[in-house]
């Protein structure tokens, strides 16, 4: 589902005079925004690319076309991929692609999404075999099913090194409080849900507990499924583009998504190489502070 971005051209209206502040970067990718893992404090890239619908495709030339779109992620700074078994062939042309690509970093995120222990076992093998790895560094129960089975499996791969991380996700603004009291309940070192300027609803209690937890979090959707693009079509970017170093929207949509402060990393798809050269673009230079922000979400509203 690819939106024209080159139609999509406009405003939220000028925003003069706000305060900015300097996306920080360690000194191993300089000027690329990065942001550190609660559980250790290992800093990954903010920008991610997740993987359904896009990469759901079949051997041949179809799936050769992706190798360009995970080359301009790479390039750019990415290192988090995510997938899952239910994204069709998507694991299996991330296990065939990524080797070729030949990235400098890269950090291997799937989910379980199956009942019982059993299949979930058998699932995530099956996993390890279409990626290719010895190792995830993070594994993930998709949309909470069977999720209190799952989490067992997890915490004992991951003290046998298997996977690095464990975490759980929702998507599409669904099964929130579920989320929310598992979360409560127990310590995940990922959580993953959708977050964009479209769909605010986790600021209130998801985000500000995902920080209190000290829990990574993964956003999902940050265009809404393209949705924002058709929101701004045939507007012109707004005058503080420039001043938070955006060449585009998609850049614009990135970063009002990883400046909360309780962000790790947001996962937009493509099957566009200029598109990812675009998203992968929101790792460099500055993002809104909290006025900014909040300005940014209320002209959106207003469109």
């Amino acid at each position: 589902m690819q939106r024209s971005r080159r139609r999509a051209l406009a405003a939220l209206a000028t925003l003069a005079g706000a305060r900015l502040v300097r996306a920080a970067a360690p000194a191993s990718a300089p000027g690329r925004l990065e942001r550190a893992i609660p559980a250790t404090g290992e800093r990954i890239p903010a920008i991610g690319m997740g993987t359904w619908l896009t990469f759901d495709v079949p051997p041949g030339a179809t799936r050769d076309a992706r190798l360009a779109v995970l080359r301009e992620f790479f390039a750019g700074g990415g290192a988090v991929v995510d997938s899952s078994p239910m994204y069709g062939y998507a694991e299996a042309a991330l296990g065939e692609l990524v080797p070729r690509a030949r990235p400098p970093r890269f950090f291997a995120a799937t989910k379980v999404w199956t009942p019982t222990r059993f299949l979930g076992v058998k699932q995530m093998e099956e996993s390890f075999d279409l990626w290719g790895v010895k190792r995830f560094d993070l594994m993930q129960v998709h949309n909470m099913l069977d999720w209190e089975t799952h989490l067992a499996t997890l915490r004992t791969w991951k003290a046998a090194g298997r996977i690095r991380y464990l975490g759980i996700t929702t998507s599409h603004g669904r099964r929130h409080e579920a989320l929310e009291a598992a979360m409560k309940r127990e310590r995940f070192d990922f959580v993953q849900f959708t977050y964009n300027l479209a769909e605010r609803e986790v600021e209130r209690r998801l985000l500000p507990l995902a920080a209190e937890r000290g829990a990574a979090v993964i956003v999902n959707r940050p265009f809404d499924g393209g949705g924002l693009f058709d929101r701004v079509k045939g507007k012109a970017l707004p005058g503080w583009a420039r001043e938070i170093d955006c060449a585009n929207w998609a850049q614009a949509f990135l970063k009002f998504v990883v400046s909360h402060p309780a962000v790790t990393c947001a996962i937009p798809a493509t099957t566009n190489p200029a598109h990812m050269r675009e998203n992968i673009g929101a790792l460099a230079g500055r993002l809104p502070d909290a006025a900014l922000r909040r300005r940014m979400a209320a002209d959106f509203d207003a469109l």
